[in-house]
């Protein structure tokens, strides 16, 4: 990775490239720390709460939920648009066919409906945050022209993050909004490295028990980082033979390839989009109802269920439901995203036209049979794995081998660096840079 990055940093057009990205990375974390107009500061620090849904938000933010920033809503009304989006795309025909069939401009179009679904679900968001807060006493009036102006901010930041986004995916590195998610998990390691040198030594001097509880902690991330790489680097490789042909005056000999069937093609996208859609009704009926932690009936449930998600707080029964409906959700995304990025028809059809087979299988159906059922083997696996990497330390909660980090932040991270390495070596392929390719 460290010599891919280096020899990334030797060539001028990806040079630029990562450099652009490292700049809207600082913008973003600049814009972490400039707090909406109308807060004030002192009330802020005593009445926001980072726990439960505020703290899964604030983690994903990078902290810019507990400054109320102007990115306090970070990405997440635009991941939870494109959820939408993608499922009204599979009852609705007219979307279904901008999607399979549209082209680049069918992409502009859906891309044009996600970023409208977004404004409306951010314009929702804003003012049921500042309902929610306007009792806190944090905004210095609690007038219309406040009201206005707080809501105004913190959609603008959404807006300027999915712009920040857009940006890396043309001109930058990586998946823009896995950037941004991934900068603003990271950007609480010194804490959390804060933290376990805290357990080390307390107050009152060395901790034996300290020690070895931050021995554990660190030797348990790094088995869990460990696997993850293993997981998302894996990758089943499918034989083809292409028989001699003619092209032009020439005989072209037979060529024996293969077809890479990764574990998870889906990426990290189906863990970011199951942990936006587990909590989002939490965080909508939190911002409407501000007593409902001390209420009962079915939307009291419905918000113990949801912040089980990010809180041990609702109780173990609550947590266990979450987790089978977290699961089924990463399961269910990832075989979503396999499936859009691999059509089994289409690279059947492919090899077919181009002379090739896959030995010991007939063109054609078969080979579409064939692939389909190795993609659904491998999603399976694959889909288990990242769905118990993700709940299991929400089930460590209640058992004495309670963790300190996060799964979902894990895969999250390791998912994004893997996947920005991959495209770093991508544009170093595509310019033939000779070191690279040694």
């Amino acid at each position: 990775m460290f010599k891919t990055i280096k020899n990334a940093l030797k060539t001028p057009d990806v040079r630029k490239r990562v450099l652009y990205t490292l700049l809207l990375i600082v913008i973003f974390r600049l814009g972490c720390y400039i707090t909406v107009p109308g807060v004030d500061v002192v009330a802020l620090n005593n009445a926001m709460s980072t726990t439960g849904i505020s703290g899964f938000i604030n983690l994903i933010s990078g902290g810019a939920f507990s400054r109320f920033s102007v990115f306090a809503m970070t990405i997440t009304p635009y991941i939870t648009a494109s959820i939408v989006i993608q499922l009204l795309a599979m009852i609705i025909p007219s979307l279904e066919k901008l999607t399979k069939e549209g082209g680049e401009e069918g992409r502009r179009k859906i891309n044009k409906y996600t970023k409208i679904v977004t404004i409306i679900l951010a314009l929702i968001e804003a003012i049921g945050i500042y309902l929610s807060y306007k009792s806190t006493g944090i905004f210095v009036n609690s007038g219309f022209i406040t009201g206005s102006l707080v809501v105004v901010s913190l959609v603008a930041g959404t807006s300027l993050l999915m712009w920040l986004g857009e940006q890396i995916d043309t001109k930058g590195i990586g998946n823009g909004i896995s950037i941004i998610i991934f900068v603003g998990i990271i950007s609480g390691l010194p804490s959390a490295c804060v933290t376990v040198w805290n357990l080390i030594f307390t107050t009152a001097g060395f901790s034996t028990t300290g020690l070895i509880l931050a021995i554990a902690i660190i030797i348990g991330a790094l088995i869990l980082v460990s696997g993850v790489v293993f997981v998302q680097q894996a990758e089943r490789r499918v034989p083809v033979q292409y028989s001699k042909k003619v092209v032009g005056r020439r005989m072209v000999g037979a060529q024996n390839t293969h077809i890479p069937l990764k574990l998870v093609m889906a990426g990290v996208m189906p863990v970011i989009f199951a942990s936006s859609f587990m909590t989002f009704p939490a965080m909508i009926i939190q911002i409407f109802v501000s007593d409902i932690a001390t209420r009962t009936g079915f939307l009291a449930g419905l918000y113990k269920f949801s912040l089980a998600t990010s809180s041990s707080s609702v109780g173990i029964g609550y947590s266990i439901a979450n987790a089978i409906v977290y699961l089924l959700l990463i399961l269910g995304f990832t075989f979503f995203y396999t499936y859009a990025t691999f059509n089994p028809a289409e690279v059947s059809n492919n090899i077919k036209k181009n002379g090739g087979f896959i030995p010991g299988i007939r063109a054609g159906k078969p080979t579409t049979d064939y692939l389909s059922s190795i993609i659904t083997k491998l999603t399976l696996f694959g889909g288990f794995f990242l769905a118990l990497i993700a709940i299991l330390p929400m089930l460590l909660r209640f058992t004495t081998l309670n963790v300190s980090f996060g799964g979902t932040s894990i895969l999250i991270v390791v998912g994004v660096a893997l996947e920005t390495v991959q495209q770093l070596e991508s544009q170093l392929m595509m310019r033939h840079y000779k070191g690279f390719l040694e």
